[in-house]
């Protein structure tokens, strides 16, 4: 009974954070370059006073789906797909860097490289200015050039080139703002082997069906552990029951 119980009430517990995260993917399917998150449970004995009888389910994050989404033309001069592995690295405002796959960029007020989030796209030599009124044009390699407008094609001045990085995916953890990082947080050295495919986006890698399916799955999970809750608690209940009638 006491297992039962012990069993039962961790589970639906981490059902619905799994649920929740289950969700989370659902909700960034059309978010570029998103990676899914992978969950899955596992039990853990409890250690406590007595015999080592009580059982809790646990909830944990077994990383991220690292599979690469389609690519998706846009013909924007401000975005780009990273071609095979590889991340683009951003500056956070604590001066820490970060890596994604979203290559949807703008420029700010004052001229510096951006995501759409406003995190400032990290270069090889530092943040990455664009002068005002340009044309911009990315190379494979991340190299950016603009042009100023009215003057010839072949007046091209470089402005820096996006660092491009490559860390194994088995060193990189997701956040909750939904970039990834190195393990130990020390920065990645550029990669001069990644490339990008301007003028595209890589779509998001989670799979929509598969991700209504597991919702339906952890539903029925959930209400499965319920029924076992209300199961033992009526079990209790004609066990007084019984008791009372021996007394």
């Amino acid at each position: 009974m006491d297992r039962l119980i012990y069993t039962a009430m961790s589970g639906a517990s981490h059902t619905m954070q799994q649920q929740a995260a289950v969700g989370e993917n659902l909700s960034n399917v059309n978010t570029p370059g998103y990676r899914a998150a992978v969950n899955a449970f596992r039990a853990v004995p409890l250690v406590g006073e007595g015999l080592p009888t009580r059982v809790f389910v646990m909830d944990s994050t077994a990383g991220a789906d690292f599979s690469p989404g389609a690519m998706q033309p846009t013909g924007r001069n401000l975005d780009i797909a990273v071609q095979g592995k590889g991340w683009i690295a951003v500056r956070l405002e604590n001066g820490s860097e970060a890596y994604t796959r979203n290559g949807s960029f703008k420029v700010s007020p004052e001229g510096i490289l951006q995501t759409r989030a406003g995190l400032n796209v990290a270069g090889d030599a530092g943040l990455i200015t664009i002068p005002p009124n340009t044309e911009v044009t990315v190379a494979k390699d991340g190299t950016i050039s603009t042009v100023q407008s009215g003057l010839l094609p072949n007046q091209v001045e470089i402005v820096g080139r996006i660092k491009l990085v490559n860390p194994a995916e088995s060193q990189m953890v997701r956040g909750d703002d939904g970039l990834f990082r190195t393990i130990d947080g020390k920065p990645v050295a550029a990669d001069v082997e990644v490339s990008v495919a301007p003028g595209n986006l890589e779509s998001s890698n989670v799979n929509t069906v598969e991700v209504m399916v597991n919702m339906i799955t952890l539903a029925r999970q959930f209400d499965m552990q319920m029924k076992m809750l209300q199961s033992a608690d009526n079990n209790a209940k004609q066990a007084s029951q019984l008791l009372n009638m021996n007394a």
